[in-house]
């Protein structure tokens, strides 16, 4: 019956352990800010940038609107931000799947514990829910994998997954909105279930202010293989917005925040200028219900609207492990 109620989508309030998440994530985020980000980093080439108007499918703003509307962002606006979700939103596919790959490379964890991880994230994208005694799984074996190493170690991995896996699967469109905000000398915020760590190495090569992410515990700098609250999913990434909005003195009316997924509904209502980038199905829906700004950069989205991004997910995940396993018995 447990596996009935992953399928049976539920509206998640806020609780302690996602406020404990967004809180300490915030305070994660301001100690690892870099003020000193380049414009224009190499590792993604950015399009023109967009005005309110946009240039991505499925805009719900006609041009005739558009042409009377102001400049967004404002330039010099200091009181306001912007918060992009990962996955899907500024890199194709799932960055923890890609983490998980470079371990694996890395003979950090074996082929059953790779197969049993792929699973649980293939399960976890098409259900879209998260049931607690699944979600608690599959974080206790993700936790289980970093447990006992070094922070500085997984850091210095990361930045080599980054090269292998991630740099070219950022949407150029959505890389543009972020440096449209960067431009206009607002600060730019990743907001991911990732862990922090490597949410920190994107923002940093894509020459972002920062980035919100799942924070593991560690103690003298080395994993612990505990949580600090619970992963950043859900209201727990909007607890970090807030949290991280009061730190830094933000008008979260004058702020914006882009996601593709229904789960970040909680984020995207606390800003005055909410996106729907690659939107899945719910999402799309509640964006042209509250006339949200929609933003598609897929390819061949509209052929299946609501099984590409359920089904690119579960392939890039089943892709990645096959080709894991295919690896292991190269080596043997």
């Amino acid at each position: 019956m447990a596996a009935l109620g992953w399928l049976t989508p539920r509206r998640r309030s806020a609780t302690a352990r996602s406020v404990l998440a967004g809180e300490a994530s915030a305070e994660a985020a301001r100690k690892t800010a870099r003020s000193d980000a380049p414009p224009h980093p190499a590792t993604a080439a950015p399009q023109a940038p967009e005005t309110a108007s946009g240039t991505g499918t499925d805009t719900t703003t006609t041009p005739a609107e558009a042409a009377a509307e102001p400049a967004f962002p404002v330039p010099g606006d200091d009181l306001a931000a912007a918060f992009f979700d990962l996955d899907n939103t500024v890199m194709q596919g799932a960055a923890i799947f890609h983490f998980g790959r470079g371990l694996y490379k890395r003979e950090f964890f074996r082929r059953r514990e790779l197969a049993r991880f792929a699973w649980q994230q293939a399960w976890f994208r098409l259900a879209g829910v998260e049931d607690p005694e699944h979600m608690q799984d599959a974080r206790d074996s993700a936790l289980s994998i970093v447990k006992g190493h070094k922070v500085s170690e997984l850091m210095s991995i990361g930045e080599e997954i980054y090269d292998e896996y991630m740099a070219e699967r950022i949407w150029p469109g959505t890389r543009a909105l972020a440096q449209a905000h960067l431009d206009a000398g607002q600060k730019v915020w990743l907001v991911t279930a990732a862990p922090v760590e490597t949410a920190t190495i994107i923002a940093r090569r894509l020459g972002l202010t920062g980035a919100l992410g799942t924070v593991a515990e560690s103690v003298d700098g080395v994993y612990t293989g505990r949580l600090v609250g619970e992963p950043l999913h859900g209201p727990a990434k909007a607890e970090a917005v807030r949290a991280l909005a009061a730190a830094e003195d933000l008008d979260l009316a004058r702020c914006a925040a882009y996601s593709d997924s229904h789960n970040d509904i909680p984020m995207l209502s606390l800003v005055g200028h909410p996106y729907a980038i690659n939107p899945d199905t719910k999402l799309r829906k509640h964006a042209r219900e509250h006339d949200w700004r929609l933003r598609d950069y897929r390819t061949g989205r509209k052929a299946v609207k609501v099984g590409v991004p359920a089904a690119a997910g579960v392939g890039a995940i089943a892709g990645g492990a096959a080709a894991a396993i295919a690896l292991h018995r190269r080596r043997k």
